[in-house]
């Protein structure tokens, strides 16, 4: 089996140690990468391509929110598991909505984070120490959508727009009926990476195909037809 990669992000040098430590007692996992801040974090995380990257909130000069949303636009398949002192409902919906697979408090046993790691690596979600399916965290996001979802024309910083620029302009292609081959070609990136950036959003968006994904887009006035290619 595959090692399962990590990459730490937190600014406390104790308690990155601390991970490793836990982390290396597992044969099943590699820790490629530490970063302090958000600038080294995508630095490591292009670099090294982990699987998963565990992702404090409180970073120095920016938010491990909107680092992890910079990842996540840059390499959609990579997981993002949130660890922070701060356990709040309102930050676990942001998160998740972001694209984070799992929420979890730094006081989370260690034998918790191991179980939590490797239910994201098996494309599970885990909310307050709950293992969730794709379907059961998306209700429960849905379920908190009107108590903690930002005023139309707030963007909080783009945090809570469910999908990162790139993956909206993909997504508009998309809904004007360009193919994978066609969308490459008009952005300068390989059909590889439209493949993973379509996978982000139909995972986001709770989504089959990319049918369901257009016109969710268009009923949610994401797109308009109309407007200017």
């Amino acid at each position: 089996m595959d090692l399962i990669t990590l990459l730490i992000v937190d600014d406390h040098p104790l308690f990155r140690q601390g991970l490793v430590d836990v982390l290396e007692t597992d044969p099943g996992l590699s820790v490629v990468g530490e970063a302090a801040d958000g600038t080294a974090a995508l630095a490591i995380a292009t670099e090294q391509r982990p699987g998963i990257v565990l992702m404090d909130v409180n970073l120095p000069n920016e938010s491990g929110l909107k680092v992890a949303r910079r990842m996540l636009d840059e390499r959609p398949e990579t997981k993002v598991i949130i660890l922070t002192g701060y356990d709040n409902a309102e930050q676990v919906y942001h998160a998740l909505q972001l694209g984070a697979a799992a929420y979890c408090a730094k006081d989370i046993p260690p034998d918790r984070l191991l179980k939590t790691i490797y239910a994201v690596h098996e494309g599970r979600y885990v909310i307050h120490d709950q293992i969730m399916s794709a379907v059961e965290a998306a209700n429960w996001v849905a379920q908190r959508a009107d108590r903690y979802a930002m005023p139309a024309g707030m963007q909080a910083g783009d945090i809570t727009i469910p999908l990162s620029p790139r993956e909206r302009e993909i997504l508009e292609l998309v809904t004007r009926g360009a193919s994978n081959k066609e969308i490459a070609f008009r952005l300068n990136i390989s059909q590889q990476t439209v493949k993973n950036h379509m996978t982000a959003v139909l995972r986001k968006l709770r989504v089959e195909d990319r049918t369901q994904a257009a016109v969710y887009a268009l009923r949610h006035g994401w797109v308009r037809l109309d407007a200017p290619r």
